[in-house]
């Protein structure tokens, strides 16, 4: 059985990630790293939970010596937007928890996940569709220790053997957590506004493209490809996934077919549109689909459907 550490478990994609290791791998055998609130509902009750400073090595190690840990999820990052607001907190906090949680991996002997980002690559890169070896000359401090990280990881793995893996996700869209400073929280936020009645104010101009996945697809590509056989692995870090390559009005045109009262009109925002269009409008994630068979299962309407469906019993709940 894994013993699983996730490092950084109380953000947008831990906290979700924390549920599904512990649905497949038993509430006991994944440890919940945490630093400061707000916590998930929950969080203390569902499983054992470790303070941790993902900036200090000693405290990784301390977690992963008690618990037998054998795979560190490391889930920490200053996201794109808010990263450029304070640049070398992106880069201490990014880069910091990282070479901390490789080091000890290779120390004791872990496996490492690390997620990349559609922000590892630039204006230089092919846009669609971006090839799995392609430029990366990001133009965020998000993206580039998104590109760092994977080199990093990748002399970790040939240098010293850890096994390092990782997937560069598209923007996710979640049910359950609040958007996080992400450049892509648009394409959260405008579901919140929608089934609260509200009227969305976009900051994304219509028609800039960029690949969008459903969080469930998300954490099942995390667990799939730490599950996936090492002999079959070519790209280690990172692999380009894809599910959704959307702009604002296919969002908006979404949901309105299901809420027909739904308003949204646009009001870009320099930074964030800038972001955007520096990205990639589509991944092409054939090396995935060969080497761990990687293969989303939702689209645009069954993911509206049931983010609508959910928000709605959420919003009842209240």
């Amino acid at each position: 059985m894994k013993k699983i550490l996730i490092v950084g478990s109380t953000g947008q994609i831990g906290s979700e990630l924390s549920k599904k290791l512990r649905g497949i791998y038993g509430r006991d055998n994944v440890v919940c790293g945490y630093i400061a609130p707000p916590y998930p509902d929950g969080f203390f009750e569902d499983g054992p939970t470790v303070e941790i400073d993902a900036t200090n090595r000693q405290q990784i190690a301390d977690a992963v010596k008690k618990h037998k840990i054998d795979a560190i999820y490391n889930m920490v990052a200053i996201l794109s937007a808010t990263a450029e607001k304070n640049p070398m907190l992106g880069w201490n906090v990014g880069m910091g928890a990282l070479l901390n949680c490789l080091e000890v991996a290779r120390e004791l002997g872990c496996a490492v996940f690390t997620p990349s980002s559609i922000g590892a690559f630039g204006p230089g890169t092919p846009p669609n569709p971006t090839p799995q070896d392609t430029i990366q000359r990001p133009t965020t401090m998000y993206g580039v220790t998104k590109v760092a990280g994977e080199l990093l990881s990748d002399y970790y793995f040939s240098r010293w053997g850890v096994d390092t893996r990782s997937v560069r996700f598209p923007g996710l869209i979640s049910n359950l957590t609040q958007p996080g400073g992400g450049t892509t929280d648009y394409a959260v936020e405008i579901y919140y506004k929608a089934v609260a009645g509200e009227k969305f104010v976009c900051p994304i101009k219509q028609g800039t493209y960029m690949d969008l996945m459903y969080m469930p697809d998300a954490l099942d590509a995390a667990v799939h490809l730490m599950e996936a056989d090492p002999a079959k692995l070519k790209h280690r870090n990172s692999f380009n996934i894809a599910a959704m390559s959307l702009e604002p009005d296919m969002l908006y045109q979404a949901i309105k077919r299901q809420i027909p009262t739904f308003e949204m009109t646009y009001e870009v925002e320099p930074v964030k549109q800038a972001i955007a269009e520096s990205w990639p409008d589509r991944l092409d994630d054939t090396c995935a689909r060969d080497e761990w068979g990687w293969s989303p299962k939702f689209d645009l309407e069954a993911m509206t459907t049931d983010m609508i469906e959910v928000l709605r019993k959420k919003k009842g709940e209240r």
